[in-house]
Formats: C-alpha cells, sequence, structure tokens
C-alpha cells in the first residue's frame, strides 16, 4: 500500500484542495500573506506524511515526518482562524474545515503512537 491509500493522507490531501478552492476568493491584497500561508501549511500536511510513508522502516524518520505533519496541521487551524475572522469564510465553513483537520490531527497521532502498524 502506498502512501496516497492512507486515509489520512486522503483526507489532508481533500482539506488542502478545498482550501485551496476558498482561497481564491480572498482579496487579492491577502494573495502574500494569508491565502499563501493556509495552502502552504495545508500542503506541508500532505508532502510530510508521503515523506515519512515512505522511508516508515526508519521509525524515529516516520516519527518525525508525522509529528512534522501534525505541526502543519495545527497550523493550518490557526490560519483557517484568521480566515474566519476576517470573515473570508462563514462559520459553518470554518466548523467544517476545523472538524475535518482536527479529524487528520487525531488520526496523526494514532499513526505516531502505533507506528509499526505501519511497517
Amino acid at each position: 500500500m502506498g502512501f496516497e491509500e492512507l486515509l489520512v493522507y486522503k483526507e489532508a490531501f481533500s482539506l488542502a484542495m478545498d482550501i485551496f478552492q476558498l482561497s481564491k476568493r480572498f482579496p487579492k491584497e491577502e494573495i502574500y500573506n494569508l491565502t499563501d500561508q493556509v495552502r502552504r501549511s495545508s500542503r506541508a500536511v500532505c508532502a510530510c506524511i508521503s515523506e515519512g510513508y515512505r522511508k516508515r522502516k526508519y521509525n524515529s524518520y516516520f516519527q518525525s515526518k508525522l509529528s512534522d505533519a501534525d505541526m502543519g496541521n495545527s497550523e493550518t487551524q490557526v490560519w483557517l482562524r484568521f480566515c474566519f475572522e476576517c470573515q473570508y469564510i462563514n462559520k459553518e465553513t470554518y466548523i467544517m474545515l476545523k472538524e475535518t483537520s482536527m479529524r487528520i490531527g487525531r488520526r496523526l497521532n494514532h499513526m505516531m503512537k502505533n507506528y509499526s502498524k505501519f511497517q
């Protein structure tokens, strides 16, 4: 099984794409700030999962990359809060995206605690 088959990867990729689509409507003055940051952090989750999974036989490397993915996921939550507070997304969208991100975080933590099941 490849990393693209992992449920956590699929959810993280879907979240990153949802954020990308939503952020297309953000004001132009945010393009190099909030828009770039929320896109970058959400995409980093997917990249770290793929990198770690490729080298999963090296336990500490695998756990380190999953931790990096979890950090990127947490950062995404912060940027989503800014998106909501700046009124670029509505409350329902914010709640849906945040819940998805929290679910991704729980899955990443499960993988970090049970890394041997993924070797």
